[in-house]
């Protein structure tokens, strides 16, 4: 048993990493907890490993009476002698247990969930020490297998979680395959996987790049800021130290070969490489690439920016379901509102300022009127009720308010109806006008829907 119990501790300590403190600790206790209970709870026991001999010796204290009425925690002065001629009444006699093999089947599973406590307990501070200092490195392992959604991903020497919030969407491997992702939480004292992995994190694109472009590595080009969608579509912005190194050049590589590894990685993900700038007028024409941005008016105090692109570059700018302004806006950190060159004209004119009084400042809604022939607040006071309630639903309630309002407003800037345009109130066309059903704003926290005129 002894030398039994010697080469399991010195096997566990080099298979495992473990300290041999540890474990040998575990098995003290494993055992004074199997004692107690096989000879009696008040027993004073105190166990020790004896290393040199590769043993466990056991220890009884019992204190020497005259006549013993508690044989666990008494010994008689007669029986006490025996084993110490020099013991005397009062004293605490330590003797040692010498049937310690014979603590049975209680002991031995005792000793067993104590040692497997305390081998988990020890594992996890060795993986929690192994990986503490790699929180924010990719990682590489095997599929190991799938639980509620969550991938388990064996490392090597210990397993980690990928869950199902940071798998990109739509992307599948199977049992065996190999992956790649970052580390993003190190657990110290987890009953569940200590090691968390995402591939949804801005920053494993980030430290893909670094891994595949010298240039970040070596500090000349610098990644100033990531946003994506995982799965669908990222912008990265970069700049230099080096005015001879174009930052985006190095990292698309040679005939794309960086960037199409990193695409590669994240299964198709479309990925824009813009410059970064630290004038954020200049930044929101890089940010919004492939769209041509044709002014930018920039407001400082709540941090946001106007961008007025062409008519045909409307769609581009906003992207499929507001996806690349939401990126830009993410990447750049500002507010971006994006309109049109014909949206910024018709609000720099008088008449359409004039129905925005009238509604309260919905363009969407004074884009309806315009493209009904009611060019401003005149032409709408002049209106019949049914000309309103057609639009977005307005009831004649509503619709005779927005009259009244209008002929406020009109008297208010003097303004009037062209007497050859009266017949032709509530009768134009619905194609006159860019209608605002769509995008035309978003912010960091702002999803917009898909306009008309968006990518389908």
């Amino acid at each position: 048993m002894l030398s039994e119990l010697k080469r399991m501790i010195d096997q566990i300590s080099r298979d495992r990493g473990f300290d041999k403190k540890l474990l040998i600790e575990a098995i003290e206790e494993a055992v004074a907890s199997a004692a107690r209970k096989k000879y009696g709870s008040r027993r004073d026991i105190e166990v020790h490993y004896n290393e040199e001999l590769g043993e466990v010796e056991v220890f009884q204290f019992r204190s020497v009476v005259e006549e013993a009425e508690d044989e666990q925690t008494q010994i008689d002065l007669a029986a006490a002698q025996k084993l110490d001629p020099d013991v005397q009444l009062g004293d605490d006699l330590g003797e040692r247990m010498d049937n310690i093999a014979e603590l049975g089947r209680i002991a031995a599973q005792s000793a067993k969930q104590v040692i497997i406590h305390r081998m988990k307990d020890a594992e996890r501070d060795v993986i929690y020490d192994m990986f503490k200092d790699r929180q924010g490195e990719v990682v590489s392992g095997i599929v190991q297998r799938f639980e509620r959604g969550n991938m388990v991903i064996n490392l090597g020497r210990t397993d980690a979680i990928l869950p199902k919030e940071h798998q990109i969407p739509k992307r599948s491997f199977k049992q065996g395959d190999r992956i790649r992702a970052l580390l993003i939480e190190v657990r110290q004292n987890s009953r569940d996987s200590q090691l968390v992995l995402s591939r949804t994190a801005d920053d494993f694109l980030a430290k893909l790049f670094q891994m595949e472009v010298p240039e970040i590595t070596e500090g000349i080009v610098t990644i100033m800021g990531v946003s994506r969608e995982p799965g669908f579509r990222a912008k990265i912005a970069v700049s230099s130290t080096e005015s001879d190194v174009d930052p985006v050049g190095a990292c698309v590589g040679m005939k794309g070969s960086r960037v199409q590894n990193v695409v590669q990685e994240l299964q198709g993900e479309r990925i824009d490489i813009v410059t970064w700038n630290p004038d954020p007028a200049k930044y929101v024409y890089n940010a919004l690439a492939p769209a041509h941005v044709s002014m930018v008016m920039v407001d400082e105090d709540a941090h946001s920016l106007l961008v007025v692109v062409p008519n045909d570059q409307l769609s581009l700018a906003i992207g499929r379901q507001g996806q690349n302004v939401r990126l830009a806006s993410k990447l750049m950190s500002w507010r971006i509102d994006v309109k049109s060159e014909q949206r910024w004209h018709n609000l720099e004119d008088e008449g359409y300022q004039s129905l925005l009084r009238v509604n309260g400042g919905d363009e969407g809604l004074a884009d309806q009127f315009f493209a009904k022939g009611m060019y401003n607040a005149a032409y709408l006071s002049v209106a019949a009720v049914e000309d309103l309630t057609i639009i977005r639903a307005i009831d004649e309630e509503l619709a005779g308010q927005l009259i009244a309002r209008a002929a406020e407003v009109a008297a208010e800037l003097g303004l009037t109806v062209d007497e050859r345009d009266k017949e032709l109130v509530g009768q134009q066309g619905q194609d006159q006008v860019e209608p605002l059903s769509g995008p035309e704003q978003s912010g960091p926290n702002e999803e917009p829907a898909l306009g008309e005129h968006d990518e389908q």
